[in-house]
């Protein structure tokens, strides 16, 4: 995994700009340790920070193809899973190769298909292309969104990187937020292409951007598909099954260690059984990694959103698996450390996060990479075969909002009254929430077969998926790449999305609960323990010290400070909430949460707030 950056301007000479492409590169230094590159010419700069995965000693970049008609340099994020297929192919139309990296293949397929190449891709990959040839740059973005790419348009051009942050190392990129930024962060919710930051923009997930002196263009190479679906149920599980096998055998494919992250859920443990099953034909063992909290599989406390500790459940499908495992046990110290609450917002660029569960698993990701360099997760499970509980409910399928945000879901988006009334009326959230939520169900379509019921459940298949899974994958990339971590994802494969995505609701819950068709995939697999167990949200501590800790604080670095962030906060709520030494409810515990970030990231970014 890398991170990439770059600056076309049509109207200046950027040879004369390496200082400042090595600053915007160096911010995504985390994200590539291991190498750094830079190309420059009149109208284009790229630059690169590695993570070296495939070919440790070949697939420098930026790499550079040079033509009779001009140079083209290629920059890129990501895995392409087919490569080999393609280098193959490839191969057979004449392109010679000279390295056995993936970055090469990318290249070389843009040489051959163009644009089109994007569509002939299987994987995670965010790149850009400056083909002087045209002058014009392409930027290409993976069908799910599993890696991020920004960019800003300027007066004569663009300036584009992995992370905001790197953009906003351009002295060009001013530091704005807005209304509309300060809706998506407080509303857990996503509008397409929306990057926070005033004048920034996300290439979306299945888009070609592309750049050229009469402007900036989008165009949409991939969506979900919908078509009628005739497999049997037996025919659809074996479908599924096989199509797990191959797509977990190619995510596989690494020159460093790999492991998988593993809770003890059906999700994880389906990938660490099939990972487990297909290295041991190479007497390779898997390493598992958990997160666990001190004491808590011992105090543990059923809620609303886990029934159950993970450790237990972990440790049984190693066990069964075979793997080599390893619990990373957290306290409330390191979960409340502000330098490492500081990584996280600086990971994400925006106080957009879930506060424990991110601390955490930045945590959990830091342990890992002392000893594994690439991972493999399960999420996105939940999105692509239907586990949430508000599939289940009446309530959540009437209402006529984004699932996640009904009273079904114990993790409701952040509450609203803990903010300043002034901001609260400014940013008109309900209003806002309610006009993303019809724009999105608009882009549903429904077959002539569709009965209401399959139709609704359509919709919030596609509502996870498009708006909800973004802000997931998002996350996972920037805490894992925060630590030099490459996480992988074999649910968000493409094949596997679009062919769920069009099974009946009935077909996905045949045996009366949630994933069916994974469950029957991995019947004979798993344990039985695991194979039954009830969906459990990411563990989150049940510590009472923690928000003890959350107060202190807030008491101490906000109050004590007059930070500038008591001005986005109802001072007499926090003034409440922190001298309150009872338990907190959730809404508490996340509002604490909150603040804390918030002040941080003003800390960190420096942002000019305009409300």
């Amino acid at each position: 995994m890398c991170g990439i950056v770059g600056w076309v301007a049509f109207g200046a000479d950027l040879r004369n700009e390496p200082d400042t492409v090595d600053a915007m590169a160096d911010t995504l230094a985390c994200r590539g340790p291991d190498d750094r590159g830079t190309w420059l010419s009149d109208h284009a700069a790229l630059g690169h920070r590695r993570l070296s995965v495939i070919d440790l000693a070949g697939g420098r970049q930026p790499m550079v193809e040079e033509t009779s008609d001009g140079s083209v340099v290629l920059v890129y994020s990501g895995e392409a899973y087919n490569f080999r297929e393609l280098r193959d192919a490839l191969a057979a139309r004449g392109h010679y190769f000279m390295t056995h990296s993936d970055t090469e293949v990318v290249l070389r397929a843009y040489l051959e298909w163009g644009i089109a190449s994007a569509e002939r891709l299987n994987g995670m990959y965010a790149f850009a292309v400056w083909d002087a040839r045209v002058q014009r740059l392409v930027m290409i973005r993976d069908r799910m969104g599993v890696k991020p790419l920004y960019y800003y348009e300027t007066e004569d051009g663009v300036l584009f990187g992995s992370e905001p942050k790197a953009i906003l190392a351009n002295p060009l990129a001013e530091h704005v937020v807005g209304l509309d930024g300060l809706r998506d962060m407080f509303s857990q919710t996503k509008s397409p292409a929306a990057a926070v930051w005033e004048g920034m923009r996300e290439v979306e997930p299945g888009c070609v951007v592309t750049v050229q002196r009469g402007g900036t263009r989008a165009v949409r190479y991939w969506s979900l598909p919908t078509r009628e679906h005739t497999d049997s149920r037996d025919a659809t599980v074996v479908h599924v099954r096989e199509l797990l096998e191959d797509i977990v055998a190619r995510q596989l494919v690494s020159d460093v260690p790999r492991c998988t992250l593993l809770s003890g859920g059906l999700d994880s443990s389906v990938i660490t059984e099939i990972a487990a099953s297909q290295l041991a034909c190479d007497d390779e063992t898997v390493r598992s990694f958990s997160v666990d909290y001190a004491g808590q599989t011992e105090r543990f406390v059923a809620d609303a959103a886990r029934d159950a500790p993970d450790t237990p459940f972990a440790h049984a499908v190693s066990a069964h698996a075979g793997t080599e495992h390893q619990d990373i046990l957290l306290d409330p110290d390191a979960l409340t450390d502000l330098e490492v609450r500081a990584a996280v917002v600086r990971s994400r660029d925006i106080p957009q996060g879930l506060g424990d569960m991110d601390t955490s698993m930045y945590l959990l990701f830091r342990e890992i990479r002392a000893r594994s360099t690439v991972a493999l997760s399960g999420e996105s499970a939940d999105e692509v075969f239907g586990g949430y509980r508000e599939f289940f409910s009446r309530e959540a399928q009437q209402a006529r909002t984004f699932p996640w945000l009904t009273d079904v879901t114990p993790m409701r988006g952040v509450d609203a009254e803990t903010l300043d009334a002034g901001l609260r009326t400014a940013l008109e959230l309900p209003d806002y929430i309610q006009d993303t939520y019809e724009s999105a169900v608009a882009e549903v379509p429904r077959l002539d077969h569709d009965d209401d019921h399959n139709y609704r459940m359509r919709q919030m298949s596609h509502l996870y998926l498009t708006r909800f899974l973004r802000l997931l994958l998002d996350r996972k990339d920037r805490l894992s790449m925060a630590v030099g971590l490459e996480v992988r994802v074999p649910f968000c494969d493409h094949r596997l999305v679009e062919y769920l995505y069009n099974v009946p609701w009935s077909l996905k819950t045949y045996d009366g609960r949630e994933k069916s068709l994974l469950r029957g995939a991995a019947a004979d697999r798993l344990p039985s323990s695991v194979l039954g167990r009830t969906k459990a949200n990411y563990p989150a501590t049940q510590d009472p010290t923690y928000v003890a800790k959350l107060r202190g604080i807030c008491r101490d670095y906000v109050l004590g400070s007059r930070h500038p962030v008591v001005e986005l906060v109802d001072q007499e709520w926090l003034t409440n909430a922190v001298a309150d030494d009872g338990p907190a409810r959730p809404s508490v515990r996340r509002s604490l949460e909150r603040t804390i970030d918030l002040a941080i990231w003003l800390d960190l970014y420096n942002p000019t707030l305009k409300i």
